[in-house]
């Protein structure tokens, strides 16, 4: 008999239309692996879904690919991963292998990928399964919760390392104080550049909280004019790279004349729509170079777990609520008003316990 287990599903396109389902545990075969999982982070991709704004799943699925968790089987071809084993997967489930793509492992880009959570049954569950060359070892210092940050931190590594080789010389703008943007702070500080974070009135307590990570200015863009204060920290030049993680338009058209002539800009954020209208003449009088930033690659998990793993990323301080599978609409209600960081939803709490995520976390964030 087949063993069941839960897990958050979007059932059909549209506006919420999610729903926590029984089905079977899958199956272990070939060069898959089978996670029990510990934790995994509600993105703000996850949130694009719920709304029915975002496309690329492919419905039914269950959603989830910020993730960690135990190895507690292997398909037979499995040969560097064993039971026991405590890891976090890339969100590649499987590509052609063969496009230009697949032959530089550049499989974020393949015609023909499914991905965990999006078009593959991801880890808002009690099990996901993983392909054995996606799956990551974690070392013995990085927590289960730590790890489930892997991924988001990985695709904002792909946005400074590959799209865009951040120096330590750098000026940089940063758009967007969410998990993101956070993450992209702390990769640029423990390079060394120089980061102005930009957010909003409601966004107070993130540029606060970007401003004890490190960041040189916070802005609030609605009480403050942020060309003035780009013009005066760049001695009237503009910053050498920006880096959207708002998805919001307003704010990328804003940035894009404060970029110096030849800057970078990078699009991590996820637009609501397909098409948006973008300040084109700014690209093309500054020669701006305008680059989007899709997922993450191979190339980008080592980095990114090194990072967790030697403490340059504030763990504690990112994760501020944790919730129980059962309370998944909760977490998602909470992402939704703005106030959390990043949120965690517990899978197996009975063999990965909760805990406070840090002293200001209160009680309500372990909910069972």
């Amino acid at each position: 008999m087949s063993k069941m287990m839960k897990g958050v599903c979007k059932t059909e396109p549209g506006y919420d239309k999610m729903t926590l389902i029984d089905l079977e545990v899958p199956e272990v075969t070939g060069d898959k692996v089978l996670i029990k999982v510990a934790y995994t982070g509600i993105c703000g991709s996850d949130i694009h879904t719920f709304k029915g704004e975002y496309k690329n799943p492919t419905t039914p699925v269950v959603l989830g690919h910020e993730f960690s968790g135990k190895v507690v089987a292997v398909g037979e071809d499995v040969t560097t991963v064993k039971v026991g084993e405590r890891v976090t997967s890339e969100t590649t489930f499987s590509v052609c292998n063969e496009c230009e793509y697949c032959q530089t492992k550049q499989y974020n880009l393949c015609p023909h990928r499914k991905g965990l959570g999006t078009q593959q049954n991801g880890s808002l569950a009690n099990f996901v399964l993983a392909r054995e060359e996606s799956v990551h070892i974690l070392p013995d210092n990085l927590s289960y919760e730590g790890a489930a940050m892997s991924e988001p931190l990985a695709c904002c590594v792909h946005a400074m390392y590959q799209m865009s080789h951040l120096e330590l010389q750098d000026k940089i703008l940063i758009t967007g104080p969410g998990p993101i943007g956070l993450f992209l702070l702390q990769i640029a500080k423990e390079i060394g550049a120089f980061v102005i974070m930009t957010g909003i009135t409601k966004d107070a307590h993130r540029l606060q909280l970007a401003k004890e990570m490190g960041a040189d200015i916070i802005v609030d863009t609605l009480q403050e004019d942020l060309a003035e204060i780009v013009d005066k920290a760049t001695n009237g030049v503009g910053v050498d790279k920006a880096y959207d993680a708002s998805g919001s338009p307003l704010a990328v058209n804003a940035s894009l004349p404060l970029l110096k002539k030849t800057g970078q800009f990078i699009q991590v954020g996820l637009f609501a729509t397909k098409l948006v209208e973008i300040d084109t003449e700014s690209i093309i009088q500054r020669e701006i170079s305008y680059k989007g930033s899709r997922s993450q690659n191979p190339y980008d998990w080592p980095i990114a777990i090194h990072l967790l793993a030697k403490g340059a990323i504030d763990i504690d301080r990112m994760i501020t609520r944790k919730f129980t599978l059962s309370n998944w609409r909760t977490a998602f209600e909470k992402v939704m008003e703005g106030h959390e960081i990043k949120v965690m939803i517990a899978s197996n709490p009975d063999e990965f316990p909760l805990e406070l995520a840090h002293d200001n976390t209160d009680k309500e964030a372990i909910t069972n």
